[in-house]
C-alpha cells in the first residue's frame, strides 16, 4: 500500500442549506505551519498540487471519526468540514496526529468528550471559542423558525452541545410545553407538526440534562403528547390515553418506598417512549439514542438494588407466591413481577448480579419454582420458565446445588429437575415453545463445560450422577412408550415435536457425558428403540434419529460397536436408505455420511459387518463410491489377515497346507456364519461397561484368536470347497492339541457362544502382532464373562 492512495481523500464543507459539498480530491498531510502557530492539516489538490485546506488542529476543537475513514469537525461557527479517506490506514494515521496535538487516546471516536464537565464550564468553554447559539423566542408565530434552528444543528457535534446549552439554560422545554397547551386548545395542527419535529430533535441531541426535565412527572405526559402528531400519519397517536388508563401499575405487595415507585412509573414511560413512541431510527441514527437507552439502563439498575435491600418486601413476596391459598390470578401477577425483577437485574454488573441471585435463592425462588412451573394458568407457567432460564443462564450450579440437596429428602417426582423435564414433556403448546425453552435449561445443566470452574470440585460426578439414577428414565418415557412395538406408535406433530427434543438432548449427552450414557443406552436397548423412528413419515425424526447414532459411531468405541453389530442396529438404516430409494436429499447425504465415516476412520468391526451383512443391497449403489470403498477396506482387512499369519503355517500339519484344502475365508457355512450374530444378553439395569482390566484381558484374548482362527479358515475341501472336511470343533482340536482342555474350550459351547469368538479372530485390533504366540489353553480363549459358568 504505498502513500499515494492511503492519503488519497476527498474533501467536503456544509453549506448553507446543509448539504456537503464535493471541495476536491488531494492528498492529507500534518506538519507545522508558521503562519497558524501549530499544527495543522493540509490537503493539496491531486490535480495542480493547490492548497485545497490549510486548517490547524485547534486544542478544544471537537473532531469526530466515523465509518472508520471519514474525520468531521466545525471550523468556528457554521462552517463544517469533512476528509472522506480512501484507505482506513490514512485515517488512522491523521487521527492519531489529532489525538497526539490534542492529548487524546486515539480509541476515542470523539476527542472532545466533555460530559463529565458540569454545563456551566461546558457553557463557558465554547463561548470562548465561538458564541452561543440564539434560540427564537418562545411564541407560536415563530414555531417554524425554533423547528428550522434546532434541526440544522444536529449535523456537527459542537452545535449539538452549543444548542443542547441553550435550551436549559433558558428554561426552552417547558416554554415549548406551554405552547403545545396552547396549540392543542387551538386546534393549531400545523404547529402540533412543529412541535413533533421540535421534541423528535430534542431527543436526538442525547443530553442526559434534557431528559431529567423532560420525563419530571410534570413534563412527561406533555412530551409523550407532542409526539403524537407526527405529520406523516393522518389522525394524532392515543399514547397519553394508553399510559393513563390502559397500563396501570398493579402493585402486587405494596410498595411504601415513594422513591422506588416513581423510579418504577418513570421507567416504564420512558421505556415505552423508546419503543412505541419514537419513530425506528434510522441506519444514519444508530447510535443517536445512546443516552436515553442508559437513562433507561440506570433506572433499572436502582430499582433492583432499592428492592433487593427491602427485606421485608421480598420476604413478604415468596411467602404469598408459596401459599397454598394464594388465589392463581394474585399468583401470576407475583410471578410476572418476579419476572420483571429478573429481567431489571441483567442490567447489573457480574458481581452485583451473583448477590442478587444468591438473595433469590436464600429467599426460595427454587422451591417457589417448583410450585408455579406446574401451574396451569400459561402466563403464570410461561414466566416462570423465564424466571429458572434466566437463574439457569447465568449460574446453573444455583440449581445443581439444590438439587443435589434434594436427592434424599425428597419424592422423585417433586424433585425439581423431573418437574423440569415433566413440564417439558407435558407442554400442551402447539409450537412447544416451552419445551424447547426448558430443554435448552436441561441442556445447560447438563453441560461438563461448565461445571469445570464450580467451587465445588465433585460437582461434575455427583450431579450426573444424580440425573442418571433419578431423572433419565423420566426423560426417556415418552421414547420408549412410543417404541413398544416395530412402528411408532403415535405420529401426531406435537408427539414427534416432542421426540425430536429428547433425541436432541440425548446426542448432547452421547457426545459429552461418557459411561453414565453408555450404560444407559446399553442396559436398556435405547439405540434400537430409537432406530424405530427411522420409520416415521416425518423425516425430520428420521434424521433426528439417525443423528443419534451418528453421534454414538463418532465415538469409535468397541462396545458400542459391538453393541450395534450384535443388535443388528444398521438393517433399520440401510431399510430407511431403500425407501428413500435414492432421492437426493438430507436423509440420503446423512445416511452416506454416516458410511463413509466409518469408511474415513478406518472402522474395522464395522466396516466388516456392512459389508457382510449389507453388501447385497449397497453393492447396487453406484451414484457414489462410498459403498464401493467400504467393500476394498473390507477385502484389505482379509488380506493383512492372510499375509500376516501365513509364516506361522509350519507348525500346522502338512495336509493342511495342501491346496486343495484351502478355501476362501469370505465362503463359509450358513451355520458358521450364524456365529457372528450371537452374543449374551445384558441383564435390565446392570452396569455394562466393565473396568479397565477387562478391556486389557479383552484385547489380549482379541489378539490371541486372530493367529489360531485364522489358520483355521485356510482349510478347504478339495472336491467341495463349500464344505470343511473335519468339523470346526475337530479342526482347532486337531491344530491346537487341547485333549487336555477339551471341558473348557469354547469350541464345545453352543453354536451362539461360538460366534463371538470367531468373530474376533476375523477383525485386525490395534495392538495386534504378527509373532504373537499363537498357543494358548482353551481357559485362555473363554471369554470373560464367560469363563465362570464354562470352567
Amino acid at each position: 500500500m504505498t502513500t499515494d492512495t492511503r492519503r488519497r481523500v476527498k474533501l467536503y464543507a456544509l453549506n448553507a442549506d446543509r448539504q456537503w459539498d464535493d471541495r476536491g480530491t488531494g492528498h492529507v498531510s500534518s506538519s507545522y505551519v508558521d503562519r497558524l502557530k501549530g499544527i495543522s492539516l493540509l490537503v493539496r489538490a491531486e490535480s495542480d498540487g493547490s492548497l485545497l485546506l490549510e486548517s490547524k488542529i485547534q486544542p478544544d476543537t471537537a473532531y469526530q471519526k466515523q465509518q472508520d475513514t471519514l474525520i468531521v469537525w466545525s471550523e468556528g461557527d457554521n462552517f463544517d468540514l469533512a476528509l472522506s479517506f480512501q484507505e482506513k490506514a490514512g485515517c488512522d494515521e491523521i487521527w492519531e496526529k489529532i489525538c497526539q496535538v490534542q492529548g487524546k487516546d486515539p480509541s476515542v471516536e470523539i476527542t472532545q468528550d466533555i460530559v463529565e464537565e458540569s454545563e456551566d464550564e461546558r457553557f463557558d468553554e465554547m463561548s470562548d471559542s465561538a458564541p452561543p447559539i440564539d434560540l427564537p423566542p418562545c411564541e407560536l408565530s415563530r414555531l417554524e423558525e425554533i423547528n428550522e434552528v434546532i434541526s440544522s444543528c444536529l449535523t456537527s457535534p459542537m452545535r449539538k452541545e452549543k444548542l443542547a446549552v441553550a435550551i436549559e439554560n433558558e428554561g426552552y422545554i417547558r416554554k415549548l410545553l406551554n405552547l403545545f397547551h396552547m396549540c392543542e386548545d387551538l386546534d393549531n395542527t400545523e404547529g402540533l407538526h412543529y412541535l413533533y419535529e421540535v421534541f423528535k430533535n430534542i431527543f436526538l441531541l442525547n443530553k442526559n440534562a434534557l431528559f431529567e426535565v423532560m420525563f419530571g412527572d410534570d413534563s412527561i405526559f406533555d412530551v409523550v403528547g407532542c409526539l403524537e402528531y407526527d405529520p406523516s400519519t393522518p389522525t394524532p397517536k392515543k399514547h397519553r390515553e394508553y399510559l393513563k388508563e390502559l397500563a396501570r401499575f398493579k402493585e402486587v405487595i405494596p410498595i411504601t418506598n415513594a422513591d422506588l415507585l416513581a423510579k418504577i412509573h418513570q421507567t416504564y414511560r420512558v421505556q415505552y417512549i423508546q419503543d412505541v413512541v419514537l419513530p425506528t431510527p434510522s441506519v444514519f441514527e444508530d447510535n443517536m439514542l445512546s443516552t436515553l437507552s442508559s437513562f433507561i439502563f440506570f433506572n433499572k439498575v436502582e430499582i433492583v438494588t432499592l428492592i433487593q435491600e427491602d427485606e421485608k418486601f421480598l420476604t413478604e413476596l415468596f411467602g404469598h407466591l408459596t401459599e397454598e391459598s394464594t388465589e392463581e390470578t394474585k399468583r401470576r401477577d407475583l410471578v410476572l413481577f418476579l419476572k420483571e425483577f429478573c429481567n431489571f437485574s441483567q442490567n447489573l454488573q457480574p458481581q452485583g448480579k451473583e448477590s442478587f441471585y444468591k438473595t433469590l435463592t436464600s429467599l426460595g425462588i427454587l422451591s417457589a419454582l417448583e410450585i408455579t412451573l406446574t401451574s396451569d394458568d400459561p402466563q403464570t407457567k410461561s414466566a416462570s420458565i423465564d424466571i429458572l432460564t434466566y437463574i439457569v443462564e447465568f449460574n446453573p450450579s444455583f440449581v445443581r446445588d439444590y438439587t443435589l440437596q434434594q436427592s434424599n429428602n425428597t419424592d422423585e417426582d417433586q424433585m425439581l429437575l423431573n418437574v423440569i423435564i415433566d413440564q417439558m414433556i407435558c407442554d400442551t403448546d402447539s409450537e412447544l415453545g416451552g419445551a424447547v425453552q426448558l430443554m435448552g435449561v436441561l441442556r445447560i445443566l447438563l453441560d461438563p463445560e461448565n461445571m469445570m470452574a464450580s467451587i465445588n470440585k465433585s460437582e461434575k460426578t455427583d450431579f450426573l450422577n444424580y440425573f442418571y439414577k433419578h431423572s433419565v428414565n423420566v426423560l426417556i418415557a415418552p421414547l420408549l412408550t412410543n417404541t413398544l412395538s416395530d412402528w411408532p406408535a403415535k405420529e401426531d406433530y406435537q408427539t414427534v415435536q416432542l421426540l425430536g427434543l429428547i433425541l436432541e438432548l440425548l446426542s448432547f449427552c452421547v457426545e459429552h457425558h461418557t459411561y453414565h450414557i453408555k450404560n444407559c443406552i446399553l442396559s436398556k436397548d435405547l439405540l434400537r428403540r430409537i432406530l424405530v423412528l427411522m420409520k416415521s413419515t416425518h423425516t425430520f425424526l428420521v434424521l433426528c434419529a439417525l443423528r443419534f447414532m451418528r453421534k454414538i459411531i463418532a465415538l469409535k468405541d468397541e462396545f458400542y460397536n459391538r453393541h450395534i453389530i450384535k443388535g443388528n442396529l444398521f438393517a433399520p438404516v440401510v431399510d430407511a436408505f431403500i425407501r428413500n430409494n435414492g432421492r437426493y436429499n438430507l436423509l440420503d447425504s446423512a445416511i452416506l455420511e454416516m458410511f463413509e465415516f466409518i469408511k474415513l476412520e478406518d472402522i474395522k468391526t464395522l466396516c466388516i459387518h456392512v459389508v457382510e451383512n449389507f453388501s447385497k443391497v449397497l453393492d447396487d449403489i453406484d451414484y457414489v463410491q462410498t459403498f464401493k470403498s467400504l467393500k476394498m477396506r473390507y477385502d484389505q482387512h482379509l488380506d493383512k489377515i492372510k499375509d500376516r499369519d501365513r509364516p506361522s503355517l509350519d507348525s500346522v500339519p502338512s495336509i493342511l497346507r495342501n491346496s486343495r484344502y484351502r478355501r476362501d475365508q469370505r465362503q463359509l457355512e450358513e451355520e458358521e456364519e450364524m456365529w457372528f450374530n450371537d452374543e449374551e444378553e445384558f441383564d435390565d439395569g446392570d452396569s455394562v461397561v466393565p473396568g479397565p482390566d477387562a478391556d486389557i484381558l479383552a484385547k489380549k484374548l482379541d489378539s490371541d484368536l486372530n493367529s489360531t482362527l485364522a489358520k483355521l479358515v485356510e482349510k478347504k475341501n478339495d472336491t467341495n470347497p463349500g464344505k470343511l472336511t473335519t468339523s470346526p470343533s475337530k479342526a482347532m482340536n486337531n491344530n491346537m492339541n487341547m485333549s487336555n482342555s477339551v471341558s473348557s474350550s469354547p469350541l464345545n459351547a453352543t453354536p451362539s457362544e461360538k460366534s463371538s469368538l470367531f468373530k474376533k479372530g476375523l477383525v485386525d485390533y490395534e495392538g495386534d502382532s504378527d509373532d504373537e504366540d499363537d498357543e494358548g489353553n482353551g481357559d485362555l480363549l473363554t471369554p470373560v464373562h464367560k469363563r465362570a459358568r464354562l470352567s
